[in-house]
């Protein structure tokens, strides 16, 4: 426990809220969203999978969901997901790869969730501080092709700049990073799964000791100014 710490600050446990974006309950990308959280608790933190098509999720943006929409609304299920992602210190993304593309349903989440209410000159203009500012965005995606491949048509440098930097941007996030695992393909070996398996568990850890080394630096700034007064 740190010193010096409001109560809330020392009790109030590190969330990690893991969006999922595939239809197969015993998908690949389906095992690392579990992989992911199950080290995650290991690690003393919190960890909660938003299965998208579980939940029915519609990805389709209304509209009236649109800032300068006249009749512009913000549907329930839309702030019942904001309300998940502002409890999170780190938001994780894990989808496949689909002719090159994350699925339409991660599209949809962005758009409706993430876009909620967004408008990009305001926040070109720096007049709107984002909610989700210093939440840590961290990416796990599978393909049946490779990387290289992906790299050699575009979609690796299309998917890192129009998805994860651009959110980390607009949205002042940290972009933690974004792991891709390739050739995920039918039969593939339980040896090659296994060990993308591992470095799902190894970047888990790494995230969780970073927002807790986080935590410890902004409770002593805290602490410090606190004194200083």
């Amino acid at each position: 426990m740190t010193h010096g710490a409001t109560p809330a600050a020392q009790q109030a446990a590190l969330r990690h809220v893991v969006v999922l974006g595939s239809p197969g309950a015993g998908s690949f990308t389906t095992a690392v969203a579990q992989a992911y959280c199950d080290e995650v608790r290991a690690c003393g933190q919190e960890a909660e999978i938003r299965d998208l098509y579980a939940m029915g999720f519609n990805a389709l943006l209304a509209n009236s969901e649109r800032p300068t929409a006249p009749d512009y609304r913000q549907p329930a299920d839309v702030a019942a997901e904001l309300a998940v992602l502002e409890t999170a210190a780190v938001i994780s993304f894990v989808y496949p790869l689909w002719v090159g593309m994350p699925p339409a349903i991660i599209k949809g989440y962005i758009d409706r969730v993430l876009g909620a209410g967004f408008e990009e000159p305001e926040r070109r203009s720096g007049d709107r501080i984002s909610t989700l500012r210093g939440k840590r965005l961290l990416s796990f995606s599978a393909s049946a092709s490779t990387r290289p491949w992906l790299e050699e048509h575009g979609q690796w440098t299309s998917i890192r700049q129009g998805i994860d930097s651009y959110l980390s941007t607009v949205f002042e996030l940290v972009d933690g990073g974004h792991v891709h695992f390739d050739s995920i393909v039918e039969g593939v070996s339980e040896s090659y799964v296994r060990q993308c398996l591992a470095d799902v568990r190894e970047v888990a850890r790494r995230t969780c000791a970073a927002v807790l080394s986080e935590r410890h630096a902004r409770q002593n700034d805290a602490r410090r100014l606190q004194l200083s007064h």
